[in-house]
C-alpha cells in the first residue's frame, strides 16, 4: 500500500494503509590487438594496424577499414534512444524514488505532478545531475486535457513513451460509516481512473511501436486485503489489480507488459506523522519490523521497468511489504 498512512483511524487496532502521492545499448566493436572483430565476425590475426595471414593477401588497410567499421559503429550506438518514461505523482515518495531510479538508469523522465511544483523542479534538476534528461508536467490525471497534454510534452521532447508508472495517489480515510460520497469519488477518480487515463492514452503510443513498452502500476496491500478506514483506498487499489490483469490480455499482443507492485508501509512523509504507539503497533504486524524505502520499491519497478529478465512477466502483482500479508 504505498503504505503510508494519510490518517490514523484508530479503534482498538490499528492497521493504516496510504500512498506517497542494463540501460542496454547495442553492443560496441571490441578492438585488441591480437584480433579485428567487427559483429561476430573475426577477420584474420592483426597486430596494431599490420594485418597478416598465411597467404599474405590480407594488407593493412583491412584493419583500417575494420576500424573504421568498429568507430561508426560505436557512434550509432552512442545515438541509440534511452527509453522515455513518465512517472505520475512524482515530486515526493515512492513518485519521487521511481524517477530518480530511472533517470540515474539512463532513461528520459517526464516528472508528473499536481501542487509540488518546486519539489518537481528539484526531481528533474537531480536527473539531470546524473548526466540525465527530465522535463516536469503540472497536470491532475484525473483530467483527460491533462492526460493527452503530458503525453504530448513527452512526444514533443522525445518523440515516443516506453514505460509509463501510475503512481499518482491521494487518501481520504475514514470509516465507512462516516464516509462522504465526495471522499470516496475523489479517491476513486484520482488513484482508479486517473490510471486508466494515463493507461489508455500511452497504450494508444506504445502500440504504434515495435520494441516492447512497459506499464506498473502502483497498487497498494490495501487492494489485497482491505484495511479499516479505507473503503474508498481499499476498493481504488483493489481496482488497478483487475485493470493491470485486463490490460495485460489487452496488449499481450502489442508486447506490452502490464505489472503492478502492491506496496506495504513505507517511509513517507505521511508515515513520519504517526505518534509513537499507533507506530508500534503497526511494525508489530511486520515481520522485518521496519518500514520499507521509497528506494526499495523504485528497485522494484526499474526491474519491471528495463529489466530484459523482466521481458516475460506480465499481468502479475508484486507485494513488497515487508512480509505483511504472506
Amino acid at each position: 500500500m504505498a503504505v503510508a498512512a494519510s490518517s490514523v483511524i484508530a479503534l482498538n487496532s490499528v492497521s493504516i494503509f496510504g500512498d506517497s502521492s542494463d540501460r542496454k545499448f547495442l553492443p560496441t566493436w571490441q578492438w585488441s590487438p591480437s584480433s579485428c572483430r567487427i559483429g561476430s565476425v573475426h577477420t584474420k590475426p592483426c597486430i596494431g594496424l599490420q594485418c597478416r595471414s598465411r597467404r599474405s593477401f590480407a594488407s593493412s588497410s583491412t584493419c583500417v577499414r575494420a576500424k573504421r567499421v568498429e568507430q561508426a559503429s560505436s557512434e550509432a550506438a552512442q545515438e541509440v534512444e534511452a527509453p522515455v518514461a513518465i512517472v505520475t505523482g512524482a515530486s515526493r515518495g515512492i513518485g519521487k524514488a521511481v524517477a530518480l531510479a530511472l533517470g540515474k538508469a539512463g532513461c528520459k523522465v517526464l516528472v508528473n505532478y499536481v501542487r509540488s511544483s518546486k519539489e518537481a523542479e528539484a526531481v528533474s534538476k537531480e536527473i539531470e545531475s546524473y548526466g540525465g534528461q527530465a522535463v516536469t508536467f503540472g497536470g491532475d490525471v484525473l483530467k483527460e486535457a491533462n492526460v493527452d497534454a503530458m503525453i504530448k510534452t513527452a512526444l514533443d521532447a522525445w518523440g515516443t513513451v516506453d514505460i509509463l508508472v501510475n503512481n499518482a495517489g491521494i487518501t481520504r480515510d475514514t470509516l465507512l460509516m462516516r464516509m462522504t460520497k465526495l471522499q470516496w469519488q475523489e479517491v476513486i477518480d484520482v488513484n482508479l481512473t486517473g490510471a486508466f487515463l494515463c493507461t489508455q492514452a500511452a497504450a494508444k503510443v506504445m502500440m504504434k511501436k515495435r520494441k516492447a513498452g512497459k506499464i506498473i502500476n502502483i497498487s497498494s496491500v490495501a487492494g489485497l486485503v482491505g484495511n479499516l478506514g479505507q473503503a474508498n483506498y481499499s476498493a481504488a487499489k483493489a481496482g488497478v489489480i483487475g485493470l493491470t490483469k485486463t490490460v495485460a490480455r489487452e496488449y499481450a499482443s502489442r508486447n506490452i507488459n502490464v505489472n503492478a507492485v502492491a506496496p506495504g508501509f513505507i517511509a513517507t512523509d505521511m508515515t513520519s506523522k504517526l505518534g509513537g504507539d499507533i507506530e508500534k503497533r503497526i511494525l508489530t504486524t511486520i515481520p522485518f519490523g521496519r518500514y520499507g524505502q521509497p528506494a526499495e520499491v523504485a528497485g522494484l519497478v526499474e526491474f519491471l521497468a528495463l529489466n530484459p529478465a523482466s521481458n516475460y512477466i506480465t499481468g502479475q502483482v508484486f507485494t513488497i511489504d515487508g512480509g505483511m500479508v504472506m
